[in-house]
């Protein structure tokens, strides 16, 4: 079923229609009791027009006018995220934080890292030893129960020093801040992250 569109006419009509029967009060024909109703009907069906759009602005995946309502109410921009380059990327990230789930698994932070772009990043828990552990597990001390890393590809903007850089320039470095803001936010609140890079 298609949508039906209201035209300024079909609005005349409807106020021509509304209007005493007799011959005082013509209905049809170029005459001012006819004419007199193009000006309201116009506006009518203007704001038949903007009812439809704010139908429109009411979901995000569509928003054009209340985009900027929209990324206040969930709390974007993100400060750890580059801004976005187009009208396309902002209503995406709007969609993307009214749908997030959340999680604390290590399935759901690679699920994670994996939808920002890090396909194959792989996450390590640590936990202390016992005396009931493998013999090949590490010889951790308790502080690391609430440790984990997060291991990402070695190529995240990694920089190496070059015969033009300045001699204060470290020989290599690697790092993506806008990653490590968003896993600090993210992790659960009693947990040490760290993040590898070059897993």
């Amino acid at each position: 079923m298609g949508v039906i569109r209201t035209t300024a006419a079909d609005y005349a009509q409807q106020q021509l229609g509304l209007l005493p029967i007799g011959p005082a009060w013509p209905v049809e024909g170029d005459n001012a009791s006819v004419r007199i109703f193009d000006p309201t009907a116009t506006a009518l069906q203007a704001l038949h027009q903007r009812a439809e759009q704010l139908l429109e602005e009411a979901d995000a995946r569509t928003a054009s006018e209340l985009l900027d309502d929209w990324e206040r109410v969930v709390g974007l921009p993100d400060p750890c995220l580059d801004p976005p380059g187009s009208t396309a990327e902002r209503r995406r990230r709007v969609v993307q934080r009214l749908t997030y789930q959340g999680g604390q698994s290590a399935a759901f932070f690679i699920g994670f890292l994996a939808a920002l772009g890090y396909a194959g990043a792989t996450v390590d828990v640590f936990r202390p030893m016992r005396a009931n552990s493998k013999c090949n597990a590490a010889i951790n001390q308790g502080g690391w129960r609430f440790g984990w890393r997060v291991n990402v590809p070695a190529a995240a903007n990694k920089k190496v020093m070059t015969v033009r850089g300045r001699c204060s320039d470290p020989l290599a470095s690697w790092g993506d801040p806008g990653l490590e803001c968003l896993l600090a936010i993210h992790k659960p609140a009693h947990t040490r992250l760290f993040v590898g890079y070059g897993a």
